[in-house]
């Protein structure tokens, strides 16, 4: 397959042509309409956890050409430009678009699993603090799901709680709280290719285990092989130990498994061509 040799842009294929204008052309869009109208796209276009009464089934396509800032959009276009221009050279543009795709939408389809599970395990411990309410059950509700807010829940309300416990007042206080901290947990959008992103970097690894490459940081050599098992060990730790975080751990994980899963059906199934 010969893009000519006339400099980076016209030996890109198509696909991953595409797919960063239209990201780039998004990121524009969202800023525009952000200092114009007032008007967030990712708010709008963005995906929420099923549960939320923003949640919209087009924002699971939607969310993968929308991203948090020009940092996220540079990363990720990068990468795709890296890594999916080759992977498009090899398998061919339809097989490298449906590659995308499946790996986008089972990236976010994992990470809306892992929201669903954790905030199921928050409403279920919310039940049980509003069942039998009183500081010290609130106290632990808020560090263990919302520590980013515990001084100033504590400052605002529970060293006033603590003096009077079995005050129908605070309680009903402590309830609105706690909606108002489930809401706001519904009410996060998860934007980005990312996930789609990393079912590339797989994919590569997979096809090019022994391709040397140099990381940024540090900027040490690196086979591919490496690179992917640990960025995958990494995303999982992290998903982990950060249940919650604002950057989709899971998605990128998602991304890989349903990446491998692809590839694995591709090379059994030797009558398929695109």
């Amino acid at each position: 397959m010969n893009y000519g040799n006339r400099g980076i842009f016209s030996s890109t294929p198509p696909v991953v042509m595409n797919l960063i204008m239209i990201n780039v052309v998004m990121l524009v869009i969202t800023w525009v309409m952000e200092r114009t109208f007032g008007i967030d796209l990712n708010a709008i276009l963005g995906v929420y956890p099923p549960g939320s009464p923003n949640f919209r089934p087009y924002q699971i396509i939607t969310h993968m050409f929308m991203h948090g800032g020009l940092f996220h959009l540079v990363f990720n276009m990068f990468a795709l430009w890296m890594f999916g221009r080759i992977l498009e050279q090899v398998w061919g543009s339809r097989r490298f678009f449906i590659y995308y795709m499946v790996t986008g939408l089972g990236a976010i389809a994992i990470q809306l699993l892992v929201n669903y599970i954790h905030i199921s395990t928050i409403q279920h411990d919310a039940m049980a603090v509003l069942n039998t309410p009183s500081p010290e059950a609130f106290a632990a509700f808020i560090t263990r799901h919302f520590p980013e807010y515990y001084n100033q829940v504590y400052d605002k309300f529970l060293d006033k709680w603590n003096l009077f416990p079995t005050s129908p007042v605070y309680i009903d206080q402590a309830a609105e709280y706690i909606r108002q901290l489930i809401s706001l947990q519904q009410g996060i959008p998860t934007v980005g290719a990312s996930g789609a992103v990393y079912g590339v970097l797989l994919a590569f690894g997979v096809l090019f285990p022994n391709t040397i490459l140099m990381l940024l940081f540090p900027p040490i050599p690196i086979k591919a092989k490496w690179m992917v098992i640990i960025y995958g060990g990494l995303e999982l730790y992290l998903g982990l130990t950060q249940p919650g975080s604002s950057i989709a751990h899971f998605a990128h994980l998602g991304g890989m498994i349903f990446g491998f899963i692809l590839i694995r059906y591709w090379q059994h199934r030797k009558d398929v061509f695109y």
